[in-house]
């Protein structure tokens, strides 16, 4: 498995828009997803041994923020021809399974994770009601086989600096993950050296 880490995507960045199909289905958009004090967005999948690490603990954090106004969004990117257990059928498995309480949406162009300079699975962006970046990178300092707990620390304090009114974190940790797979040809240009 290849590590990749985040890009950490300036702070302040607009949140950028899509509309993507949900495994129910239904169209969401930024908006739709958005919550009245902030919002997360999530790059997942359902194959990457990171994500699968994480991925009870993003249903806890989802059920835990979402009533207090915050919205969750997850979004997978990946090449389903070279990563078929992420098409859009498993996505509607993996969301049931996990008992995901936010939208899970596919993004087929990859356009959308090419937008927010998206790298790896999990990759963590944190926006506020004005829809500005302020938090990018990892979830906590947790990895597979690592005998580190899985406690979101790092995205939980961000979470609650954001409902405080307190500034942005100061010291935030890029995401460490499985990189997304692109199709070919289809490689982002924000990784040319």
């Amino acid at each position: 498995m290849v590590r990749t880490p985040s890009t950490m995507l300036p702070l302040g960045t607009p949140a950028p828009d899509f509309a993507l199909p949900n495994v129910d289905g239904r169209t969401v958009s930024f908006a739709d997803a958005a919550g009245a004090r902030g919002t997360v967005v999530m790059f997942i999948c359902n194959h990457c041994p990171f994500v699968k690490h994480v991925a009870d603990h993003l249903a806890s954090l989802g059920r835990e923020y979402l009533p207090r106004g915050v919205g969750f969004v997850a979004i997978s990117s990946n090449d389903v021809s070279t990563h078929p257990a992420d098409s859009p059928e498993q996505m509607v498995h993996e969301a049931e399974a996990r008992g995901y309480p936010f939208p899970y949406l596919y993004d087929e162009t990859q356009d959308v994770a090419k937008a927010y300079r998206a790298a790896c699975t999990p990759d963590f962006y944190l926006f506020d009601s004005g829809r500005a970046l302020v938090y990018r990178g990892q979830l906590d300092g947790s990895r597979p086989g690592a005998g580190v707990p899985v406690t979101g620390h790092d995205l939980r304090a961000a979470l609650d600096a954001l409902l405080a009114g307190r500034p942005p974190l100061a010291e935030q940790v890029p995401s460490l993950g499985c990189n997304i797979k692109w199709r070919s040809g289809n490689e982002p240009d924000y990784f040319a050296a």
